[in-house]
């Protein structure tokens, strides 16, 4: 199941590779936490501060339904000229952002900036599917962890450098020297990277179905975590027209002759048990990531700027795992006995975490490193199984569908455990409404309000338990090297 012709990469040509796709998820992923700092400013200059949460929501929403349709067409045409379209459509919007005159404009630049960025990733991490063995795809892939984490811990920082000394505008700016030679590393990189000889039919009426689908229903989602009631008429309508539209899609991929999205490989047991598992990671990963310094201005009063550095042991602690899990794959050829322990470790944490409560405290930055950890030790191996599990034609759209599990529990987690938290928070005697513009929350004395957050973590140590009895359902099979066949025959 594996091209013979396909042509094969030494080491040196594979860390050449691997460093030009690094600078291109580095461009993605920065884009996706260098912006939030800039936002006041961004209200102050350009007004329309009922629509601020769409500059972060709209690049969100785009970039997840975009990346499944960037899976599909690289394996149709080529990941080469796919990534080069990405990155070309994610700078000219970078421009329109940095030139938007009003609100309105700059959300629709943001919304054509997502459907660049939702190729960036998912296109480079089935570039590295192409190009790396499976055995030494766990060690690469926590390099890429690395690239993350810089991006989580850099992007604020840098974002409020540049805000506070030039303007916000730069931080789109900046895209473009970043991108121009992230482009050129990776297109000079994957000269040799092979390009499908066989043209076959796109399917239009599955990409508008499943686009318009996802599309309505990461709003709705979105429009919950922003606060509006779970059961208000405008969710609840938007949630069933997109159910609707994504049971038609369902139905037409069985019937077209090239679908989207194959329904097959959502047969092979450990395909769908992967993007579960990844799912649920990134449901806890996001969550954290906000709660958590929110808990920290709410309970201990502190600054956003200090409880972001509270979040660095998380950030740095990712890509620890991650390396941890390379280099365990790299030497054993085997994904189970990680997934096993990184899924057993996380809702350990989430219980700690719930026990201490999201305060500046040691114990709570060791609650934090153990569920970094936990979760990089999942996600790359779940990546690896799903991509040692199907055939190499189907690695593009196997790869993004991973990526589009990840982005849907991450938007999920957000909205449901902060709708918890807001719940909870308002029958303790607090407002459950956000402020404007500065995502504060009026909340009822520190005692009620610390009940409310265990609450919360324990309803997210509950999901990461159901992972953990994914990851004893999901098949064991040796992770193979280049020139063996894929391992779904004996996990379909």
């Amino acid at each position: 199941m594996t091209d013979p012709s396909a042509p094969r990469f030494s080491v040196a040509e594979i860390r050449t590779i691997v460093f030009g796709l690094m600078l291109i998820i580095l461009l993605g992923a920065l884009d996706q936490t260098i912006v939030s700092v800039s936002l006041p400013q961004m209200v102050h200059d350009l007004g329309g501060v009922s629509m601020l949460a769409w500059v972060v929501a709209g690049y969100l929403v785009a970039a997840t339904v975009a990346t499944p349709v960037y899976g599909k067409l690289g394996d149709l045409y080529g990941r080469r000229l796919l990534l080069t379209i990405a990155v070309t459509i994610f700078l000219l919007a970078s421009v329109a952002c940095a030139m938007a005159a009003t609100m309105p404009m700059l959300i629709a630049a943001r919304v054509l900036q997502g459907v660049g960025g939702g190729g960036l990733i998912s296109t480079a991490q089935a570039i590295i599917g192409d190009v790396v063995p499976l055995r030494e795809r766990g060690r690469y892939q926590g390099y890429i962890s690395v690239v993350y984490a810089v991006a989580s811990v850099g992007g604020p920082v840098l974002g409020g450098y540049l805000t506070h000394l030039l303007s916000w505008r730069w931080v789109f700016w900046i895209n473009l020297p970043l991108g121009a030679v992230a482009l050129w590393a990776a297109r000079r990189a994957l000269k040799r990277l092979p390009v499908p000889g066989v043209r076959r039919p796109i399917d239009y009426v599955g990409a508008v179905l499943l686009t318009a689908g996802l599309s309505l229903l990461l709003v709705a989602i979105t429009r919950v975590g922003q606060g509006v009631p779970l059961f208000s008429p405008d969710t609840l309508w938007l949630t069933t027209v997109s159910i609707v539209l994504l049971v038609i899609f369902a139905w037409h991929e069985h019937r077209t002759p090239e679908p989207l999205v194959p329904p097959s490989i959502f047969r092979i047991r450990t395909v769908w048990i992967g993007c579960a598992i990844l799912f649920i990671s990134f449901f806890q990963v996001v969550s954290l990531s906000v709660l958590v310094p929110y808990g920290m201005q709410t309970l201990d009063g502190i600054r956003p700027d200090q409880a972001a550095l509270n979040l660095i042991a998380f950030s740095l602690a990712v890509p620890v795992g991650a390396f941890v899990s390379g280099r365990w794959m790299l030497h054993s050829g085997r994904y189970k006995p990680l997934q096993l322990i990184g899924t057993g470790l996380l809702p350990l944490a989430m219980l700690l975490l719930a026990y201490v409560g999201p305060h500046a405290t040691l114990t709570a930055s060791i609650a934090l490193m153990l569920a970094g950890v936990a979760t990089g030790m999942t996600m790359p191996t779940s990546l690896v199984a799903v991509q040692n599990a199907v055939a190499q034609k189907n690695i593009g759209i196997a790869t993004a569908m991973t990526a589009l599990c990840r982005s849907m529990g991450g938007a999920i987690g957000v909205a449901v455990l902060s709708s918890i938290l807001f719940a909870l928070l308002h029958g303790a005697g607090g407002s459950a409404a956000i402020e404007a513009g500065s995502g504060a929350i009026a909340t009822p004395p520190g005692g009620d309000a610390s009940v409310a957050f265990r609450i919360t973590f324990l309803c997210g140590a509950v999901v990461s338990v159901v992972a953990h009895v994914l990851a004893w359902m999901i098949p064991e099979a040796s992770l193979r090297n280049a020139s063996e066949p894929a391992a779904s025959k004996v996990t379909a």
